[in-house]
């Protein structure tokens, strides 16, 4: 008889936005949820990714996390895809994440290391395996190591690829960036907002900026010039945007996010403790920075 061979699951390229959970007294606001879904769809992103370390996930019960995915889901009605972050310290836990999340209709799921155990390399690989194992979606490995206290290696990176399900990376360190240039045995995608545009520029499969969440136009012009080859105009976007880029990382995510989605009117700064609300000075000079923006540009067409 002849081979069967099953199409590789896929992550589609582009601009993923890893969206914030609006809050509301202390609970998940599903309205603010699903109004700012409907924005960055009709915003021109490629994709959400929600539950992630800029949704606060790690601070959401397992109700909120199936609450906040269903609502997204709904409010995009098939326009883009949305992946979930599924994290924590215990792989039994993680694996009990997507479970749950099984029930509706994501395109994948975001997975970084165990945080704070500092496994090893077979310890990663073991983890990621395990998740794969609940689900026959794709998975997007998460290199984080400032937050897992672990780093997936370039060398690691290309093991894990061999895995029909694990087909992208979103890579926060610049050096694995570079280091994973050039191939396609799996899409990698920049996590670091200041490091978005050179990856873009070596033929990335996409980004995944928090600093997206003001003006995403710009954004999505962004990867529009560094595609059809405008270096130069994307490099003179991209130093109009970097003053606002490095404010929202200048106190912890997704604090800074959060106050300026408030100074467009398009969400409550409102975090969930531990997380502090950004300070007064910071949101100062976010209002300055937004100001600044280029005015808003019309979307090219495909």
């Amino acid at each position: 008889m002849p081979r069967i061979e099953f199409a590789r699951p896929r992550i589609v390229d582009g601009l993923w936005l890893p969206m914030v959970t609006p809050l509301h007294h202390g609970q998940v606001d599903v309205d603010g949820v699903q109004r700012l879904a409907a924005h960055y769809a009709d915003a021109g992103v490629d994709g959400l990714i929600v539950l992630g370390t800029t949704g606060e996930g790690g601070l959401l019960t397992d109700v909120e996390r199936l609450q906040v995915a269903a609502a997204t889901l709904e409010a995009v009605q098939g326009a883009v895809p949305v992946i979930a972050g599924v994290g924590g310290v215990a792989t039994h836990a993680v694996c009990e994440q997507v479970r749950r999340l099984e029930r509706i209709d994501l395109a994948g799921y975001l997975v970084p290391p165990p945080y704070y155990l500092r496994v090893s390399d077979e310890g990663i690989a073991w983890h990621m395996r395990s998740v794969a194992s609940h689900t026959a979606r794709p998975l997007m490995l998460y290199n984080v190591p400032k937050r897992t206290g672990c780093a997936i290696s370039p060398d690691l990176t290309w093991r894990l690829a061999a895995h029909p399900q694990i087909v992208a990376l979103k890579e926060c360190d610049a050096a694995g960036m570079r280091a994973l240039a050039g191939q396609d045995r799996l899409d990698v995608f920049c996590g670091d907002d200041a490091a978005m545009l050179d990856h873009l520029l070596r033929g990335g499969a996409g980004i995944v900026p928090a600093s997206a969440h003001i003006r995403p136009d710009l954004f999505v012009r962004l990867i529009q010039l560094a595609r059809t080859g405008r270096e130069e105009a994307a490099r003179a976007l991209f130093r109009q945007l970097s003053p606002l880029i490095g404010l929202l990382f200048d106190e912890p995510n997704p604090a800074p996010v959060k106050a300026a989605l408030a100074l467009c009117g398009l969400a409550r700064p409102e975090v969930r403790r531990p997380l502090m609300p950004a300070s007064k000075s910071l949101v100062a000079r976010l209002d300055a920075a937004i100001a600044l923006l280029p005015p808003v540009v019309a979307r090219e067409a495909a």
